[in-house]
């Protein structure tokens, strides 16, 4: 996919495992809004394209799990490109947890049946939270919850309802409030039903 950094080849040299993948000269989402928030409509863009990519995954079975600003590339034409499927597993294997019962990816992005699994089982629209997450940190400057531990964060995932995004930033419109809430859901039945869906909505906005 072309929004997908892809990996040409595995092999290994001197006992040493070793993958090669594309280089991406450029910036990083998270990197892109240390200053300050994205504008509503290019954060608007950038989902768009990226709630393609993944649902393109989906199609193919694959999970993401670890989406979030620090692994969306902007490469030097202004196109994201999404990247670090290592958390990536298939909807048929077993569990969000790894051996050790730690939890699997970024909580400040993850869902809340991805932070606590003994409440829903991990699907598509866990993946569609987190675009809803990245929308959310593009638009305020700040992920939609963040505490001083992991403990805490994870508890404010899976508790607390994130501050609606216009009371951190106004001049975020009302419509990309309301899309970027409902990915945020704690319910994934009241999520988006895919990220192609999601990318529709976001279409829908950017031609007002």
């Amino acid at each position: 996919h072309p929004h997908i950094v892809a990996i040409h080849e595995i092999g290994e040299h001197d006992g040493q495992p070793y993958f090669s993948m594309d280089y991406v000269e450029g910036r990083d989402l998270a990197e892109m809004i240390l200053e300050h928030p994205m504008a509503s409509r290019q954060a608007a863009a950038y989902l768009q394209i990226l709630a393609r990519t993944v649902h393109y995954a989906h199609q193919r079975g694959v999970l993401h799990r670890d989406l979030k600003p620090s692994n969306v590339l902007i490469d030097s034409s202004g196109h994201p490109r999404l990247t670090d499927f290592g958390l990536a597993k298939r909807f048929d294997q077993e569990a969000s947890l790894s051996a050790t019962g730690q939890i699997i990816g970024s909580p400040s992005y993850m869902p809340p049946e991805q932070a606590a699994p003994n409440q829903e089982p991990v699907g598509p629209t866990s993946d569609v939270y987190s675009l809803g997450a990245i929308l959310y940190h593009l638009i305020t400057g700040r992920a939609p919850f963040v505490a001083d531990s992991l403990e805490g964060t994870v508890m404010a995932v899976v508790h607390a309802e994130p501050i609606a995004p216009r009371l951190l930033n106004p001049d975020i419109p009302r419509d990309l409030q309301t899309i970027c809430l409902k990915c945020l859901q704690k319910n994934p039945a009241h999520r988006y039903g895919s990220a192609e869906a999601l990318a529709e909505d976001l279409r829908r906005f950017l031609a007002h």
